[in-house]
């Protein structure tokens, strides 16, 4: 009998097969003593497998390339932690095992975390992956992971980490499906990189038996279990019916009226810029410049390193505009050289243009690379500085871009609710505004966005979310600026068009969306967006929101 699920729909498609269910394995060492004498043998033992580990995360980073890479790189520093590996070491000292001691050093770090509530908590599920694989591979079992089949499924899984995510099959997993994560878990966003339909944050999804065919929708987050005929029929239809109006549309982004809207890419660096172009993405929205700084927490890269990655994407978009977000560190990304290692809450503490900021000759180095990366090329250079909470954050981040003698417009990221509700007068010292809307709703609820249990509160369909937009874009219209989305609201194809509607002048996503979104412009006129914007923000729910606007776009 036909059964109806609901989480949140992450990445676009359908995908309709038997379920197969990630493997799982007990991988909590027994808790023994050892003698004395055996603990500098056990701390090496301990040393290897980190370093083994760390290094299989960065060979899997390299076979998958894009954001993907800088996801396990990321991992894998997390792996090799010093504080952790110290913590490591003190257990053994004391008659851990090798395994025991990191089993249980990442618990008391994980515990720490979640007590201390920080933002770091949202990876939990990369802190677990990572102990997992240190455990399993001292305990000489295999890790959980991607069944072994010939066939193609549908994966369910209680999360997935990146390592498992990062190389998935599309061939032969035609959808995922997982109890926890959120729309901007790292599963997410990396599942839309696939092209993967996935569907996050759905209770009880472990429960449904191996074997039974399901049907995804990673658009709605709707999960049919054993669909009927007339169900499968109906998605198979709508799903060749995108597939075609996909292939159809082309070119740059705009309503059916002419309106132009510009559908620009997210990049992490020189590796996504293929994809990029190969989606007709018109240009980049949002560089994350964190990615290279990442390669090594302890220094900053050199301004030859910087101007090297810069020059690859920027050549990549000739008369193109390529939007670079300046280093965005703190929070879930920390650096050594950087960031204060006992704030009580990352996220609320120094982090983005505070850091760089209380660091002027990062912030510096990194402008005048980009002065330099962009010389003698035919491309629209913007630079935007990442937590502006106020009118002096948005002037001494301009102050610095013209001491830095950089050629290009400065602009400033709305991620906190006090750069909407101020907007007009941060764009008294910058030309362009770009919303991030992950984190704007993170802030604006009060809401983790990797915490599965809050996802309802990351939904950027949220009216009050919808409300900041529309102030932010407003204001930017009263300037005659521009004001962009560069978060994964962006990706939504139903979305664009409110967020179109709402006055937004460009949307930028992972390339993966970007045909989808273009072919939903394509269908509509400016009046319409801005009907559908309307009947959202008068509802009090982001699901009312969703159904209001669909109705208005489809005529009822």
């Amino acid at each position: 009998m036909e059964t109806t699920l609901r989480g949140v729909g992450v990445s676009h498609g359908v995908a309709i097969g038997e379920v197969r269910h990630m493997g799982t394995a007990v991988l909590e060492p027994p808790a023994k003593q050892i003698p004395t004498e055996e603990a500098e043998r056990e701390q090496g033992r301990a040393r290897q497998a980190v370093e083994a580990v760390a290094a299989d995360l960065i060979a899997r980073g390299n076979l998958a390339g894009g954001e993907a890479q800088h996801v396990l790189e990321a991992q894998a520093m997390m792996a090799q932690d010093p504080e952790l590996m110290a913590d490591v070491d003190r257990r053994i000292a004391v008659g851990s095992t090798a395994e025991r001691g990191v089993y249980d050093a990442f618990a008391s770090y994980r515990a720490l975390l979640a007590n201390a509530g920080e933002y770091l908590a949202g990876r939990v599920a990369d802190l677990d992956d990572v102990r997992n694989r240190i455990v399993a591979r001292l305990l000489g079992v295999p890790m959980p992971g991607v069944p072994d089949s010939d066939e193609p499924y549908v994966l369910i899984a209680r999360d997935l980490a990146p390592a498992d995510t990062a190389l998935l099959d599309p061939a032969l997993v035609l959808g995922f499906v997982t109890e926890e994560g959120g729309p901007t878990s790292h599963s997410a966003i990396l599942a839309r990189a696939l092209g993967v339909p996935a569907v996050v944050a759905l209770p009880g999804a472990g429960e449904i038996a191996e074997g039974t065919v399901v049907a995804v929708d990673g658009s709605t987050g709707e999960v049919f279990v054993e669909p009927s005929d007339e169900k499968r029929t109906a998605m198979e239809s709508a799903a060749a019916a995108r597939k075609a109006a996909l292939s159809a549309t082309t070119g740059p982004g705009a309503t059916s009226d002419g309106h132009k809207v510009p559908l620009l890419a997210n990049v992490g660096g020189p590796a996504d810029v293929p994809a990029a172009v190969e989606a007709g993405a018109e240009g980049v929205g949002l560089f994350r410049t964190e990615f290279l700084f990442l390669d090594d927490s302890k220094q900053a890269p050199t301004e030859a390193k910087q101007i090297a990655a810069y020059r690859a994407v920027l050549e990549a978009f000739p008369e193109g505009r390529v939007v670079v977000r300046v280093l965005d560190a703190g929070a879930d990304k920390p650096l050594d050289f950087l960031t204060p290692a006992d704030e009580p809450n990352p996220a609320l503490g120094v982090r983005g243009l505070r850091s760089l900021l209380d660091h002027p000759d990062v912030l510096r180095t990194q402008l005048t690379a980009l002065s330099k990366a962009v010389e003698g090329l035919p491309v629209y250079l913007e630079v935007m500085a990442p937590m502006v909470a106020d009118r002096a954050d948005a002037k001494a981040f301009a102050d610095a871009c013209r001491e830095a003698g950089l050629q290009a417009k400065f602009g400033a990221m709305v991620e906190i609710p006090s750069a909407a509700l101020r907007a007009r007068s941060i764009l008294q010292e910058v030309e362009f505004l770009s919303l991030g809307t992950n984190d704007l709703a993170q802030y604006t609820f009060a809401a983790d966005r990797q915490v599965g249990a809050v996802s309802r509160l990351q939904d950027p369909w949220q009216p009050a979310l919808l409300d900041l937009v529309a102030l932010s874009a407003d204001a930017a219209r009263a300037e005659g600026k521009s004001c962009g989305v560069c978060g994964e609201a962006a990706a939504d194809p139903l979305l664009a068009c409110v967020l179109t509607g709402l006055g937004v002048t460009s949307l930028s996503m992972g390339a993966a969306s970007i045909p989808y979104v273009r072919a939903t412009l394509a269908k509509y006129t400016l009046a319409q967006c801005e009907r559908a914007a309307s009947a959202a923000r008068a509802t009090d729910s982001a699901e009312e929101a969703r159904i209001a606007a669909q109705a208005v776009l489809s005529g009822e």
